[in-house]
């Protein structure tokens, strides 16, 4: 995982902290999944999780309902709608792709 990789992973699990995001985490012996929510900046950044050891489970785009298109649109500013994609757990950056998330199973977050 490249240096860049990690910043961007980094950015967007901490984006998604206060959403109850749930990431696989990959310990000594097996991936394990771990849901991760109001957690400090310092439980983050120990040696305890590691992010190139991190997968965060996301949506796809592509995933998003009818219903949910029409509440995103109805937001005001651009803030919203990044914070309502977050909030949603919507893979905003493509992460899924470059192989740094995992498609979340439907349901997983119920909202």
């Amino acid at each position: 995982m490249t240096q860049e990789d990690k910043q961007l992973l980094l950015k967007d699990i901490c984006a998604r902290l206060p959403y109850g995001v749930i990431i696989q985490y990959h310990t000594d012996y097996d991936w394990a999944p771990v849901k991760m929510h109001n957690i400090s900046a310092y439980g983050l950044f120990n040696d305890s999780y590691r992010i190139e050891n991190c997968k965060p489970y996301l949506r796809p785009m592509g995933s998003m309902t009818e219903e949910e298109s029409r509440e995103l649109g109805e937001l005001i500013t651009i803030y919203d709608d990044v914070d309502w994609m977050l909030a949603h757990h919507f893979d905003v950056h493509n992460l899924i792709e470059k192989g740094l998330a995992l498609e979340a199973k439907e349901g997983m977050y119920s909202m």
